[in-house]
């Protein structure tokens, strides 16, 4: 039987039930870029029209060595696709296996994505009294139960918590000792890419790294994703990828994206300034207890005894929407998560809060 997940940023169908226009709708649930997309984009798109009279360059090569330039790898170490959610289905194809371990709570899509190939799945679930820190002890006894492939996330999805690097570089020893193939997604640290593990995972023979470039370049209609690895699992990966599976709009503009620096230097400093406020703003709500984070987004736990799902509903009444995170493994209804946005819609947020929470 297949697994219904249910992911944030519905803006469409909630605009639908309320009978109001997608713009009307302040999406807190998904966590994408709030200063929008990078300026060249619309212009580097708009110049792309007439490129799509044609199909797709199949082989994105150019993104793929703008990619490499950014990330100082070479280009054979780059695979692009339609968003990492797609690199994520294709993963137990390419590895050998069928056990696969998730450090929870996270993204569901690695659950479908094993499900789907016929994996067993498991879970290593992290802590919310331990601010789901991660022990490597633990990791390793889990690690000893012989699994072929092992999902982590970092920063968390939806927790926001990082493994530092040192941690990392740990977590692919103890990968190498059990023989275990290395997923880390890194869909996140590009607000804070000096945490990146790249260097660590580029030349890893059992590993690879996925990115996306959905979330800090504020392009989800487009899908765009890449992973970043030894140019063996690279051309694995690539082998399996359906033909011109990334667009020509896509692959321009992550081209157009990659191009601006000044706008990836805004963005971190935007949101390593606001993220602070916000937190600091939410914990003084009394009733919300709120988790540290290195990501564009903030989980919450209720501690009032109104539901996750209520609040959403609440909220939603009002055109707001929060992600429910009932449904992570490892989590239940009391936490939510809410996405960093603008400084305005920010002070809405806590502005209602405030008055449900009471």
């Amino acid at each position: 039987m297949s697994i219904a997940h249910e992911h944030g940023g519905n803006v469409f169908a909630v605009a639908r039930s309320l009978g109001v226009p997608p713009e009307k709708i302040v999406d807190f649930s998904a966590s994408i870029n709030p200063l929008g997309m990078a300026p060249g984009v619309r212009d580097a798109l708009a110049g792309c029209l007439d490129r799509l009279l044609h199909y797709p360059d199949k082989g994105a090569a150019e993104l793929k060595e703008r990619l490499a330039a950014y990330h100082g790898v070479g280009a054979g170490h780059i695979a692009v696709a339609n968003g990492s959610t797609e690199l994520i289905h294709l993963l137990p194809r390419v590895v050998e296996g069928r056990r696969g371990l998730i450090v929870a709570p996270a993204f569901a899509e690695y659950a479908s994505a094993l499900e789907r190939a016929g994996w067993q799945t498991d879970y290593f679930t992290l802590k919310s009294g331990d601010g789901f820190t991660l022990s490597l002890p633990a990791l390793q006894e889990k690690l000893r139960e012989g699994y072929d492939l092992l999902f982590v996330c970092n920063p968390g999805n939806p927790t926001g918590a990082l493994i530092p690097k040192k941690d990392i570089e740990a977590v692919i020893e103890l990968c190498r000792n059990s023989g275990t193939f290395l997923v880390l997604d890194e869909a996140f640290v590009d607000f804070c890419e000096g945490e990146s593990a790249k260097s660590l995972i580029c030349d890893l023979p059992r590993g690879v790294l996925l990115r996306s470039m959905t979330k800090f370049f504020a392009i989800p209609g487009l899908r765009l994703g890449y992973a970043i690895g030894a140019p063996e699992t690279i051309d694995a990966i690539s082998s399996l990828q359906d033909p011109w599976s990334v667009n020509t709009a896509a692959q321009v503009a992550g081209i157009a994206s990659l191009s601006d620096a000044d706008y990836c230097e805004r963005t971190r400093h935007y949101m390593d300034q606001e993220r602070d406020r916000l937190a600091t703003r939410l914990a003084g709500l009394s009733w919300l207890r709120v988790f540290s984070s290195r990501a564009n987004y903030i989980l919450v736990e209720i501690r009032n005894g109104l539901g996750a799902g209520e609040l959403r509903s609440r909220l939603m009444e009002k055109g707001v929407l929060i992600r429910d995170c009932s449904n992570f493994q490892g989590l239940d209804g009391r936490f939510f998560r809410v996405a960093v946005r603008l400084r305005g819609e920010n002070e809405m947020l806590l502005e209602l809060l405030g008055e449900f929470l009471r």
